[in-house]
């Protein structure tokens, strides 16, 4: 049902006269008229009914004009809640890789508390292609996804995507052992993510450009449990560069080339002029 017409019916409810409605909304009798038998019609029974000179509602009237007060304040609210220039309230539904979490969302949820207290921030942990999943089936409202320098991401599009940081990877190998080049680690047994493929198709780039095909035996998520395998001679990996690893773990620098790893907010295009939404990503952008 047209909600200028709902609007008509209920003026009508409380004014009892097309005219004085008409004058109310400043347009003809005849519009208003018209749209009340329109809405007769959308509803499939007579609304209005004559009175003299006058009409008043039939009881389908007065009960779809009782309907109309709840409907047309939730249109209002809705209109004031998608203002890009309202203050932002809402929830905002996040999934995003544990770094960026730490070191991007959490800081901006607790500037937002102070900022913008009507903003609610939920969030999920999830490596990339999960994340970017559900924000393709609309069940959250922005990934913060990341890619590397030398394994690029395709992007949808229909996405929004944000630079937020970058940060340097190296290559995670025992304390003891001394610096090496890249393809002395030939024969070496390699640990890669266990939900991304990223990683490991740096590294397989990186192998080649070596001359060698790594062997992958474990795939691991956790960074710490990473950390473990590398320090016990299980394997080697590569890890962030500035991160404090486990004790035994040595970082060892890429140059040849280097590799970065670059963090994105994801969002589907067109959705971020939602006020919520809107503040989360400029906190995220400047933080």
């Amino acid at each position: 049902m047209d909600v200028r017409r709902l609007r008509m019916l209920l003026e009508l409810s409380r004014l009892g006269s097309m005219h004085e409605v008409a004058e109310e909304l400043g347009t003809s009798t005849s519009n208003v008229s018209q749209a009340i038998a329109a809405l007769a019609r959308d509803a499939g029974t007579a609304l209005v009914e004559p009175e003299g000179r006058r009409v008043r509602l039939t009881p389908a009237g007065h009960r779809l004009a009782e309907h109309a007060v709840g409907i047309l304040a939730a249109v209002e609210a809705a209109r004031a809640d998608l203002d890009p220039a309202a203050e932002p309230v809402g929830v905002v539904r996040v999934a995003g890789f544990a770094t960026a979490i730490r070191r991007s969302l959490l800081p901006a949820i607790d500037d937002l508390a102070v900022r913008h207290p009507g903003v609610e921030v939920r969030l999920r942990e999830h490596e990339p292609p999960e994340a970017l999943d559900l924000l393709d089936r609309d069940d959250v409202d922005l990934a913060l996804a990341y890619d590397y320098d030398l394994a690029p991401a395709s992007w949808r599009g229909d996405h929004e995507v944000t630079p937020l940081w970058a940060a340097d990877w190296g290559l995670g190998v025992p304390t003891h052992e001394r610096r090496a080049p890249f393809a002395s680690y030939a024969d070496r047994d390699w640990i890669v993510n266990s939900r991304h493929t990223a990683d490991e198709e740096v590294l397989r780039t990186l192998a080649s450009m070596a001359g060698f095909t790594p062997r992958v035996v474990h795939r691991v998520d956790a960074l710490e449990l990473v950390d473990d395998l590398v320090a016990a001679g299980r394997g080697v990996a590569l890890l962030p560069r500035g991160r404090t690893s486990r004790r035994g773990v040595a970082v060892r620098p890429l140059t040849d080339p280097r590799v970065r790893l670059r963090a994105f907010a994801v969002t589907r295009r067109g959705r971020d002029r939602w006020s919520p939404l809107r503040a989360v990503l400029d906190r995220l952008a400047h933080g």
